[in-house]
């Protein structure tokens, strides 16, 4: 588990092998999401970077609007 200290400015640094494997980089947006005491930092990406996200997921999303949605 890793530590990180609060600065003054109430500012964290994200550690290294954090940020490496979760693809964070400087001007990355993050979610702050609070569940039962506990604060969550959640990467924000845009919908096209999540493309591959789920390797090995064989899913057909080629039917997936509802049928009754407007084309």
């Amino acid at each position: 588990m890793e530590t990180v200290t609060v600065s003054s400015k109430y500012q964290v640094v994200i550690p290294e092998r954090i940020r490496q494997e979760n693809r964070i980089r400087p001007g990355d947006k993050m979610a702050v999401l609070v569940k039962h005491g506990v604060v969550h930092l959640v990467p924000v990406r845009p919908f096209a970077k999540s493309k591959g996200m789920f390797r090995g997921l064989d899913i057909d999303f080629s039917d997936l609007r509802d049928h009754s949605d407007p084309s």
